[in-house]
C-alpha cells in the first residue's frame, strides 16, 4: 500500500497576521481626524496631531467589567489590548484603594464626600504602573522587544520593573541630575539606564530622535512612538473611580498635577 505525500508551499501573498489590540481599530488624528492603522506611532503625517486609538467596541458591559480580574485588566474590553493581556506577565497594576476622606472635606471647608485615589498601591507606588502595563502589551503585539521612556522618576522606575517582569529589556533616558532615589529605584530592576546632560525636554528630544534608527528598530518607547497607548492607561484610573462609587460619575475630579518643565 503506497501512501500519497501532498506538498504544500506557503502562500508569499498572504497577509501578515494582524495584531490583537482588542476593541481598538485604528489611531485617529485628534486634530484633523485622519486615520491610520494600528502601529508604533504618535503623530499624523499630515499635520502633526497627536494620535488617539479608535474603538469599535462590542460587549462592554458592567456584569463582564466586574466578573474580570482584580487589576486595569478587568477594563480590558475598554482598551487597546487583547483580552489575555492579563495572563501575559505582567505587574498587575490597578484597583487601588479609593478613600473617603472625611477628616480633609472638614479641614477643607467642604459639604460634600471626599474621596481621594490611591494609587501609591500600585506595584512601583505611581500611577505610571498603569499606562506602562497598557503600552507594554502593545509592545508585545507589534513585536517590539524592548521598551524604553524619557523620564524625571516615576516613569523610569515603571519601565524598569515592568520589562523585568514580562522578560524584556529595558532603556530608561533620565536627565543626568535626577535625584539618587529615583535613579536607585529605576536601576534596581535592572535594564539600561542613560543620563543625559541636560533638562527633561533634552531626554525627551534625544527619546524622539532615537525611534526610526535601525538601533533601535525594536524600541518602543512608552511616552513616545507608543504614546497612544500608554495614554489609554490613564483612563482605568476614570474607570475604576465609577466604579467604585457604584458606577456613578464624581461631581468634581481634582487632578494633581507636578512638572519640570512646560512639555511634560
Amino acid at each position: 500500500m503506497s501512501a500519497t505525500h501532498v506538498a504544500t508551499t506557503p502562500d508569499l501573498d498572504a497577509a501578515p497576521a494582524v495584531p490583537d489590540f482588542g476593541p481598538a481599530a485604528r489611531l485617529t488624528c485628534r486634530e484633523c481626524g485622519a486615520s491610520y492603522g494600528l502601529g508604533a506611532a504618535y503623530a499624523c503625517i499630515e499635520c502633526f496631531g497627536p494620535l488617539e486609538v479608535g474603538y469599535d467596541f462590542v460587549d462592554v458591559t458592567r456584569e463582564r467589567i466586574e466578573a474580570g480580574p482584580s487589576s486595569i485588566w478587568r477594563y480590558s474590553c475598554l482598551l487597546p489590548v487583547a483580552a489575555y493581556a492579563g495572563d501575559e506577565p505582567n505587574l498587575n497594576p490597578g484597583l487601588t484603594r479609593l478613600v473617603r476622606a472625611d477628616n480633609l472635606a472638614r479641614a477643607l471647608g467642604m459639604t460634600g464626600t471626599l474621596w481621594v485615589k490611591d494609587d501609591s498601591g500600585n506595584p512601583t507606588h505611581s500611577f505610571k504602573d498603569r499606562v506602562v502595563a497598557v503600552a507594554q502589551s502593545a509592545a508585545r503585539r507589534l513585536g517590539l522587544g524592548t521598551i524604553a521612556c524619557a523620564s524625571t522618576g516615576n516613569l523610569a522606575g515603571a519601565v524598569a520593573a515592568a520589562a523585568a517582569r514580562g522578560g524584556q529589556k529595558s532603556v530608561v533616558v533620565i536627565p543626568s541630575d535626577l535625584e539618587d532615589g529615583k535613579v536607585v529605584t529605576a536601576a534596581t530592576y535592572g535594564g539600561t539606564l542613560l543620563a543625559v546632560n541636560g533638562s527633561y525636554d533634552d531626554v525627551n528630544r534625544l527619546c524622539s530622535e532615537l525611534i526610526g534608527d535601525p538601533l533601535t528598530a525594536d524600541w518602543g518607547f512608552v511616552n513616545v512612538n507608543l504614546r497612544p497607548y500608554y495614554a489609554e492607561g490613564s483612563k482605568t484610573l476614570g474607570y475604576e473611580i465609577a466604579e467604585q462609587l457604584g458606577w456613578r460619575l464624581p461631581q468634581q475630579v481634582v487632578a494633581p498635577i507636578a512638572f519640570d518643565s512646560p512639555t511634560q
